[in-house]
């Protein structure tokens, strides 16, 4: 069912990890330091290479592979075409229970061609799951980074924005659910990941900064075929 989220309160100091430090990765992690919130962040080279953001943040900069030991949350933010790369388990040594939000998007353009994602039943994010091997949340995907940086707003202000959350652990959603409330945008639940490509690029979700009502409304309306745009040539 595709709902609005309650605002939980959210509990402070959470353990995350971010694995990705590009425009979204590195905004997440300025935004949640200030929040209070334990993150290591990683990216694809060594930890030093992170320095000025570090310093900014008071984040702690660490291999890819160390990013989730032990988080009671770990986020992956990279481009869809490094998933596969990544070291095989590499967020086991989470905390017991903790999801996984991943926030990705497919652009053959960029990623070349995925086979897997190309498949029509597949959803973009069910094929990072099935890399990963865990269970994952589809969110922050289809806001601009600096309107994840800048337009947050208190609950029940008018208009503020919010942002579809697709997964399937309902243990994890609470939390994720609760970061992206205390981040300042309305938690919209978008059902289960197979659901999930009704917020990929090109639908009327993606990008739009629609208040709660309007997320409910244009996920519901979503067409399920990829546009056209959006598939790779063969």
């Amino acid at each position: 069912m595709i709902a609005a989220g309650d605002h939980d309160e959210q509990e402070t100091n959470v353990r995350i990890g971010i694995i990705g430090a590009g425009h979204i990765g590195g905004t997440l992690t300025r935004r949640l330091t200030a929040l209070g919130h334990d993150v290591r962040v990683a990216n694809s080279r060594a930890p030093e290479t992170l320095a000025g953001l570090t310093a900014e943040t008071g984040a702690t900069p660490v291999w890819a592979k160390d990013a989730a030991a032990d988080a009671e949350l770990v986020i992956l933010s990279i481009p869809e075409r490094a998933v596969p790369d990544l070291a095989p388990g590499i967020v086991d040594a989470r905390a017991a229970g903790a999801p996984v939000i991943e926030t990705n998007n497919y652009y053959w353009q960029r990623d070349g061609r995925i086979d897997g994602i190309e498949d029509p039943d597949v959803p973009e994010s069910v094929w990072v799951s099935s890399v990963l091997g865990v269970p994952v949340f589809k969110v922050f995907n289809g806001i601009n980074w600096t309107h994840l940086r800048d337009r947050g707003a208190e609950p029940g202000a008018e208009g503020r924005i919010a942002l579809p959350i697709a997964g399937d652990d309902d243990a994890g959603r609470p939390i994720v659910s609760g970061i992206v409330d205390a981040l300042g945008f309305d938690p919209v639940d978008a059902g289960p990941l197979a659901e999930s490509w009704r917020q990929q690029p090109g639908t009327p979700v993606y990008g739009a900064d629609l208040d709660a009502a309007g997320v409910v409304r244009a996920l519901a309306e979503t067409p399920r075929e990829r546009p056209e745009q959006f598939r790779a040539p063969r």
